[in-house]
């Protein structure tokens, strides 16, 4: 063994010795051939748990390499993550023709990379497909480093998890194509509430040590934005593999210039994302042969001797793998029943008609249903349990143990039973077991058990409140996330609308499930059960929502926030206040200490119309000329148009075959163009609806639109994922100009007032600026230098540039890159301001009023912000969306703002309320004077003018209008003195201190 293994091995030798459970790792061993059966047993002899350890860690230190990396993969397999973890850096190097072989030829340095990335194992019985597999392979090699992707797709059931798999388990592959390791994210059909979980826990799992952040993603758009760093700077040349993507949406999140293996039942999902696609079909599922080789495997015979029946099982089979492998698991257990499944089959006892779908899934219903009926009676009704499981959740083994008051042992034997039946299926990747079903077979379980469900669920909350009574639900435990994150789920599927109030309407629990994951999936879930919250109280339901709206972007931090302090922030009205305030009461007498706002008054919603044209997302809304009108688009891939007073909608249209990313309005009010991810762009007649245009010359999806400020001539200028802009003359069939120059998605694009210039901003990093006569490039901007340390290669730095605006004269142009907005000079390209907006927020949107000196900001944290561009100051903070924010833009004439948002909503606001909201701020030259029942406060505020503030009414006198600077009061409210900016102190008597 080489000296780095064997120290690292004795310095770590205490905590493997105190830890480990040695039967299962031995197994593992001897599986590898590096441990002997009479090893093992003197290993067993030892009468204590510590002292088998001892001796198996002595028996290691005495072997090759081969044994320390065989022990290494043991820990992973049996869930000591953190104990390997201690091992990882003492991998002692082996070449990759020498590494011993077991399992199928997988090698150690396969196994360790595989577990590491959480690939699933083998089925119980397993038969290579060697042309398909061989086919995947190949297409991954096609990758050759680059991004792309490679798309596995067939019927449900046919088996493409397990070949995505097997795919990856070739060391000569992982290790000239992907050296940075593979990682598996099991997808399935997701909300973006549920994806952004998948992304959040991706995103720590590939950051494991929080180099790059200590918090998690709080929206998709930022969690694509970590995940692309993660896998540019800590795994380079790693594959990602996505099982079961239903939505093409979902890939969007993912696009951002990684190596992609997928699996799905629709090909056509891959069409609106970038880079090289290869497609490899598994539409006929098994072959006959490799049917019967899997029940010649099951029931341990011959191919050739299996009986006639065989083959007519696996045609009743209709090349399903799964349906094949729970008849045959079923054969192993009684090998005299060949004649009696093949007539279940062929009878359809059990029959369902799947509407929903265009396969035949009868096969595996007939299957299913002779399966669990085939089941021990002391064992059916656990598996009716598994019923409530949802789609694409690993169950930690613990929350079973809770389900069934039972302990862990006698859980995983169960548990066991069904995985051999394939029944289940077992994920040994991480610190316990997790068990999942296949979609289908929770299709079949709903189905066949959907008037139990509602008892089940029921069940499941009923055996978690017991436990959880005797017991303190933290982060360390296994099954923490399962609950943070469906214990909501279970209990309205349960139709306990009490619980889920109680749950719901608890600072506790927002407290505790904010900390974890960050509050975008707690807001999904007040949207998601409003119906069952607003039975108990309507107001209670605001006052939560209107909570974790305004203080999202604070409960997604680190260091966690103080949720009570927060709460009693609230008006005094609020459920969320009273919930505080007892707490707070609770606590002093523990030696907290709060601050009361004794003079607060109720949180003003500035947002003058809020309406919700959409039925998803809104990615984009904008204004007419003449500020009457608005047009809006989104997710849903419709075009609204609706009344900018009112919110009356005058027109909805259908617009594209896919999201709808970017509208806009014609200098004359007469068109309105759309752009999609379905490529095309189109233009309407923005009164009657009707079709105008159509353009599909963009090879990639359209991000963005744009007219010319003036109708003659009116020009459309596109921006889109193919690194390309295209100007349009709508009096012309085909584009005008094509502008090259980008080197990644064109993500934003504006004419300058005076249309003689058009720039665009895009992932590659830079802002350019375009000749629209000529559409010859004119300049361009590298905004990687303005984030560069010093250390760091600008090739590396990885910066996208959102969007930028210009100023109403055209002299100056904003841009905004991460969480960063920059003011340029137009004719020498300088540096006029940077405006920080946060460490936690990114950018989504900017806007240049047309007043010159306010910027509209849209960030990620739920929130717009107003800043004024030549003081480098924040005007107004404006919140009111419970989600992130896409887009904002101001009216023609500046005086009002729109904001568009994930939460189906627009919101108008007043420019000059929001302003004035926000103007007067109390600086920190303050003095009190507490005299019997009285508080009165004498301060400074933003504007040198000194208040006097009674503390319990909260009526406030303006004492001067001198340029003070600071201040005080007698104690007996009798003088107030301060000083101006001259240098001079005042003291002065008979102010209005007590009437």
């Amino acid at each position: 063994m080489d000296a780095k293994a064997r120290n690292c091995l004795l310095q770590h030798r205490e905590a493997l010795e105190k830890d480990i459970k040695t039967s299962y790792i031995m197994d593992h061993m001897i599986s590898d051939g590096v441990l002997t059966v009479s090893e093992e047993e003197k290993v067993k002899n030892q009468p204590t748990k510590h002292q088998r350890a001892a001796v198996l860690i002595k028996l290691i230190l005495k072997k090759d390499n081969y044994s320390y990396i065989s022990f290494y993969n043991a820990l992973l397999h049996e869930g000591y993550k953190d104990l390997a973890a201690l091992l990882h850096s003492g991998i002692p190097e082996i070449s990759s023709s020498s590494g011993k072989d077991s399992d199928g030829g997988i090698t150690s340095y396969v196994r360790t990379v595989l577990c590491e990335g959480g690939v699933p194992q083998r089925p119980v019985v397993f038969v290579t497909r060697k042309k398909l597999v061989n086919a995947i392979q190949q297409k991954l090699f096609k990758l050759n480093g680059d991004p792309g992707w490679v798309t596995i797709y067939g019927m449900a059931g046919c088996g493409k998890s397990v070949l995505a798999a097997e795919a990856v388990r070739d060391h000569s592959l992982l290790e000239g194509c992907f050296p940075g390791g593979v990682h598996w994210v099991s997808v399935g059909k997701q909300d973006k509430s549920g994806l952004l979980m998948k992304l959040q826990n991706l995103c720590s799992r590939l950051d494991q040590d929080e180099s790059f952040s200590q918090r998690l993603p709080l929206n998709i758009e930022e969690a694509k934005d970590r995940l692309r760093i993660l896998m540019l700077r800590k795994h380079p040349r790693s594959l990602l593999i996505l099982d079961d993507i239903w939505d093409s949406w979902v890939l969007k999140a993912f696009d951002n210039q990684c190596q992609i293996l997928l699996t799905t039942r629709d090909k056509s999902v891959t069409d609106s994302v970038m880079g090289p696609k290869y497609v490899v079909p598994v539409e006929s599922g098994l072959g006959k042969e490799k049917g019967l080789e899997i029940l010649s495997l099951f029931v341990n015979m011959k191919k050739a001797d299996l009986p006639e029946q065989a083959h007519s099982i696996i045609k009743e089979c209709k090349g399903s793998p799964l349906v094949v492998s729970l008849i045959g698991a079923l054969l192993r257990d009684f090998p005299n029943r060949w004649e009696y499944y093949l007539r279940q089959l062929q009878n359809k006892q059990f029959k369902r008609i799947r509407k929903s779908s265009s396969y035949d899934y009868e096969a595996l219903d007939e299957a299913m249903s002779i399966s669990v009926e085939m089941l021990r009676e002391d064992i059916k009704d656990y598996y009716t349990d598994l019923s409530i499981l949802q789609k694409d959740v690993k169950v930690p083994t613990k929350v079973l143990c809770i389900l069934w008051d039972m302990e862990t042992e006698e859980v995983e034997d169960i548990l066991q039973e069904f995985v051999n039946k394939s029944l289940l299926i077992c994920d040994r990747n991480g610190k316990s077991f997790r068990y999942y079903l296949h979609d289908l077979q929770i299709d079949f379980l709903t189905e066949k058990n959907r008037s139990q469900l509602q008892d089940l669920h029921k069940k499941m909350i009923t055996q978690f409140q017991r436990y959880y009574q005797l017991h303190t639900l933290s982060p360390d435990q296994e099954d923490c996330m399962y609950w943070y994150n469906f214990l909501a789920y279970h209990m309205a599927s349960a139709n306990m609308h009490k619980e889920l109030c109680a749950l719901m309407f608890s600072l506790d629990w927002i407290k505790a499930k904010t900390e974890l994951v960050g509050p975008a999936h707690l807001i999904h879930e007040f949207v998601e059960y409003r119906h069952i919250l607003d039975e108990k109280d309507c107001a209670v339901c605001e006052n939560f929502q209107e909570f974790l709206s305004l203080n999202g972007h604070l409960l997604g931090r680190q260091p966690f926030p103080n949720i009570v302090q927060l709460g009693l922030c609230e008006p005094e009205t609020s459920e969320v206040y009273q919930q505080a305030k007892l707490r707070a009461k609770q606590e002093v007498d523990n030696g907290m200490l709060y601050l009361e706002w004794i003079n607060k008054k109720n949180i003003k919603n500035l947002s003058r119309l809020v309406v919700r044209p959409h039925t998803d997302a809104v990615y984009h809304a904008c204004f007419s000329e003449d500020g009457q009108r608005i047009a809006s688009c989104g997710a849903d891939k419709t075009l609204q148009v609706f009344k900018a007073e009112t919110g009356e909608k005058l027109l909805e249209i259908k617009a594209h075959e896919d999201e709808v990313l970017c509208c806009a309005f014609s200098t004359d009010d007469k068109f309105i163009a759309t752009c999609s991810v379905d490529k095309k762009v189109k233009i309407w007649n923005s009164v009657t609806g009707e079709l105008v245009h159509t353009y599909d010359e963009h090879s990639e999806q359209v991000n963005c639109c744009h007219f010319t400020n003036k109708s003659h001539p009116l020009l459309l200028a596109t921006g889109s994922s193919d690194f390309f802009l295209k100007l349009w003359d709508l009096n012309q069939k085909e584009c005008r100009n094509t502008m090259f120059g980008h080197t990644n998605s064109v993500n934003h694009c504006r004419f300058s007032p005076d249309d003689e210039l058009l720039a665009s901003c895009s992932a590659d990093g830079t802002l350019k600026l375009w000749d629209v006569r000529s559409a010859n490039e004119r300049k361009s901007i590298n905004m990687k230098q303005f984030f560069l340390n010093s250390e760091d290669p600008q090739d590396e730095i990885e910066v996208i540039v959102k969007c930028c605006s210009w100023s109403a004269d055209g002299a100056r142009i904003m841009v905004a890159a991460k969480n960063k907005i920059f003011l340029f000079d137009i004719y020498t390209s300088g540096l006029l301001a940077e405006i920080h907006t946060g460490h936690h927020s990114t950018i989504q949107y900017c806007d240049f009023s047309p007043q010159n000196h306010l910027a509209l900001v849209a960030l990620s944290q739920y929130c717009v912000e107003l800043w004024n561009i030549d003081s480098c100051a924040k005007v107004a903070d404006c919140r009111g969306h419970l989600s992130w924010v896409h887009g904002a833009m101001f009216s023609p004439d500046g005086s009002s703002f729109l904001t568009s948002s994930d939460d189906q909503t627009i919101r108008v606001w007043e420019t000059k309320k929001v302003c004035k909201s926000s103007a007067i701020v109390l600086k920190q030259d303050v003095d009190v004077v507490f005299q019997e029942n009285e508080v009165m406060v004498l301060a400074v505020d933003s504007g040198k003018h000194l208040q006097l503030i009674n503390g319990k009414t909260g009526q406030v006198d303006y004492l001067t209008e001198a340029q003070v600077s600071c201040c005080c009061l007698s104690p007996h409210l009798q003088y107030v003195a301060f000083g101006d900016e001259d240098g001079a102190i005042q003291a002065e008597p008979g102010m209005p201190l007590v009437q």
